[in-house]
Formats: structure tokens, sequence, C-alpha cells
């Protein structure tokens, strides 16, 4: 399948119901792109990013989150790469894997985003913080 190099931004309500709306856009965009298991993937790292950025992160001004993923289709030695970003107003402390309780209510967000994905990690500007997250498109013949 070869891909081409797509992008995709959209502000969602600093609300639970974001990250719903998030997850329903990334789906609809790249359901013909990616393999089931891959986009499964993606999602369940887009909804931790937005899940965090509501209960941790102050929003952005008029109250939303930016929402952004960039397919880069890679070439030569180069792995395509999907990558997820979700910029807040910033938080306290920084987006950080905790250690939980095994019978812990919460707690595991950035973990999973860490076991399913390549590379992570935080940026942040005069606006505020941006969490992103790279998915590896495995190749097919």
């Amino acid at each position: 399948m070869a891909l081409a190099e797509r992008a995709w931004c959209v502000v969602v309500p600093h609300h639970p119901r974001g990250a719903r709306m998030a997850r329903q856009r990334l789906v609809t965009e790249l359901r013909d792109s990616l393999p089931p298991t891959l986009l499964a993937d993606a999602v369940a790292v887009l909804a931790e990013l937005v899940g965090n950025a509501v209960m941790h992160a102050d929003p952005l001004p008029g109250g939303v989150i930016r929402v952004a993923w960039r397919l880069r289709p890679g070439g030569g030695d180069e792995t395509p790469v999907l990558q997820v970003r979700v910029t807040d107003g910033g938080a306290l402390e920084p987006p950080h894997i905790r250690t939980v309780a095994v019978d812990a209510i919460d707690g595991r967000g950035l973990g999973i985003v860490d076991a399913l994905s390549a590379r992570w990690g935080v940026e942040r500007d005069g606006l505020g913080q941006s969490v992103w997250a790279e998915v590896s498109v495995p190749l097919q013949g």
C-alpha cells in the first residue's frame, strides 16, 4: 500500500466529549489507510492523550484542545509513521509515566501511550504544551 503524506488538525472541547470527537475524526480520516490493529492503537493513544489533557491540563483560549495527526509515508529504509499531537494550555506538573497500584482506578494513561507508541514526548511553548506520540505504520507488500 502506497501512503501519501497527510495531516489534519481539529479543535475539540476541553471536555470528555472532545476525546470522542477526536477519536471519531481520526477513524473517519484513516480507516481506509491503516490496518485495523494499527488504527485501534492510534485511537487508544489519541484517547489517552486527550483524556489526560482534559483531566490534568488547562484548556487553550476558548476552552478547547487542539488535536493534530500527521501520516508520513517514509521512503527508502524509513518506516511510515503516524504522529498524533494534543495541545492544551499546560499543567502545573509536566506529563510523566506514573507507577500505580494494581487496583488503582486511573494513572495508566501515559504507560499505555508508551507501550503502543514507537516514541512520545512533550513540547512546551508560549501557548501551552503539546504531548505527541508516534505509531509506526508497518510496510505492506
